[in-house]
C-alpha cells in the first residue's frame, strides 16, 4: 500500500515540474497561440501519451537497467541537462522570443499536432529525470508491489501534468495578449524562463540521485 507521504511527495514533485517553463509547455503555448484552443488540446493529447509510454517503461522495470548500468543513466542525465542549456540559450540570446511570443507557425494537421506533442514530451529532459530519478525515490518495496506502486505514483503524476498543461492551454491566448501590450513584462518573462532552465540544467548535472530497481 503507498502512503500519503509517497503520493503527497510525487504530487508535489510533478506539480512544481509542470509550472516550471520547458519544451511541453513551450510548445503547448506556441500551438495554442498561433493555431486555437483546438490545435493545443489535440496537441496535449500527444503529450498524455508520451507520459503513458514513460509509466509504462518504468512500470516494466527499465528504471532497474539504469540502476544496473549507471553510464546509461548519466548519458541521459547530461544530454537532459545539454538541451535545457539549448533551450535556455535560444530564450536569453539577443533577439530570444518568449513561449508567450511565438514566430508564426503553419496551421498543421490533426495527426501531426498529436505526434509532435508526443515527441516533444518523449525527448523532454524533465520527464525523463522524473520517471527515470525522481518517482522511483517514493517507491518502498516493504509496502508492497513495486509495479503497482509504480504506476500508482506515475497517474498522479500524469493526472497533474495533464491538468495544468490543460489550464495552460486554455489561458495562453489571454497571457500571450496581455503580454503582447507589455514589451517590458514580456522580456522579464523571457528572462525568468531562461533562467529557470539554466537553473534546471545546473540542478540535473549536479543531482547525485541513482534510480533504484523496479
Amino acid at each position: 500500500m503507498i502512503q500519503l507521504s509517497a503520493i503527497l511527495g510525487v504530487a508535489s514533485v510533478a506539480l512544481g515540474m509542470v509550472l516550471t517553463p520547458g519544451p511541453n509547455m513551450m510548445y503547448l503555448v506556441s500551438r495554442t497561440v498561433s493555431q486555437g484552443r483546438r490545435a493545443g488540446f489535440i496537441s496535449l493529447t500527444g503529450v498524455a501519451a508520451g507520459f503513458a509510454v514513460y509509466l509504462t517503461a518504468a512500470t516494466v522495470g527499465i528504471t532497474a537497467i539504469f540502476a544496473v548500468v549507471p553510464a546509461l543513466y548519466l548519458a541521459l542525465k547530461l544530454a537532459g541537462a545539454a538541451y535545457l542549456l539549448y533551450l535556455a540559450w535560444k530564450t536569453l540570446r539577443p533577439g530570444g522570443l518568449s513561449a508567450f511570443a511565438p514566430e508564426a507557425m503553419p496551421a498543421d494537421p490533426t495527426r501531426r499536432l498529436f505526434t509532435m506533442g508526443f515527441v516533444t514530451n518523449l525527448l523532454n529532459p524533465k520527464i525523463a529525470i522524473m520517471y527515470m530519478a525522481l518517482i522511483p525515490q517514493f517507491v518502498v518495496p516493504a509496502r508492497g508491489s513495486v509495479w503497482s506502486q509504480s504506476l500508482a505514483l506515475g497517474a498522479v503524476q500524469i493526472v497533474i501534468a495533464i491538468t495544468v498543461d490543460g489550464l495552460i492551454v486554455l489561458s495562453a491566448g489571454a497571457i500571450a495578449t496581455f503580454l503582447g501590450g507589455r514589451p517590458l513584462w514580456l522580456r522579464a518573462q523571457r528572462y525568468v524562463t531562461g533562467s529557470i532552465l539554466g537553473a534546471m540544467a545546473a540542478l540535473v548535472i549536479t543531482d547525485r540521485a541513482r534510480p533504484v530497481p523496479a
